[in-house]
């Protein structure tokens, strides 16, 4: 087992909530000069870095509202990595091992891990280069699996549920003004007629009123 390792991130940028929501666990969150330091569960810190700086090109926040870092989208990548989905536990990995159309999902041998795992040499000091660097890195790699699978679990981690790890504080879901998982609206009809209606997100616990694992915690 090697030793835990923890992200680094800017606790300012995220603000007060996140130091909760961001990484599932609060007792091990630790504010220190500034910082919050996140347990990881898959990735090394540096790797974390780096996945960060990518998310962050791929979802950047700017006027419109936050971005992939705010989100806690790293850690939505680390949970599912970790877990089940990570070690591809539940789909097919026998060959044949061939090209098909998209349809038919992922029919290569590499899991989610080993993709991830020789994706990431590719951004090797990604965290450091210029923006526009940045871009051009991703641009190079855009038609590998790691970018493609990079990218779909950028937009999963802005937009899932709180409690897989990515979207903290629901602000992706303010951002698009998404009200969460509710089953019904009956209680608002004729409230304010003629008037725009946002209500303000709830998760699945809040909605359920207990706590929800989701399948990335799943033991062996």
């Amino acid at each position: 087992m090697r030793r835990r390792e923890f992200l680094e991130l800017p606790a300012k940028s995220l603000g007060g909530l996140l130091l909760y929501t961001l990484a599932r666990e609060p007792i091990r969150l630790q504010a220190q000069d500034g910082t919050v330091r996140v347990p990881l569960r898959f990735f090394t810190a540096a790797e974390a870095r780096m996945v960060t700086a990518a998310c962050e090109r791929i979802f950047p926040a700017d006027d419109s509202g936050p971005g992939s870092t705010e989100a806690g989208v790293v850690i939505y990548i680390d949970r599912q990595l970790a877990g089940p989905y990570g070690r591809d536990k539940y789909r097919y990995t026998k060959g044949p091992w061939v090209e098909s159309i998209p349809e038919h999902g992922n029919q290569s041998k590499a899991t989610p891990r080993e993709i991830y795992r020789d994706g990431i040499r590719l951004l090797e000091d990604f965290a450091a280069l210029p923006a526009a660097q940045q871009d051009a890195k991703l641009r190079a790699i855009e038609k590998t699996p790691f970018f493609q699978l990079l990218r779909r679990h950028t937009l999963e981690g802005m937009f899932s549920d709180p409690l897989h790890g990515g979207n903290a504080g629901m602000i992706g879901w303010q951002l698009i003004g998404y009200p969460g998982p509710r089953m019904s609206y009956r209680e608002e009809i004729g409230k304010n007629p003629g008037e725009a209606w946002r209500r303000k997100p709830v998760s699945l616990a809040d909605s359920l009123g207990h706590p929800v694992t989701g399948w990335e915690e799943e033991k062996d």
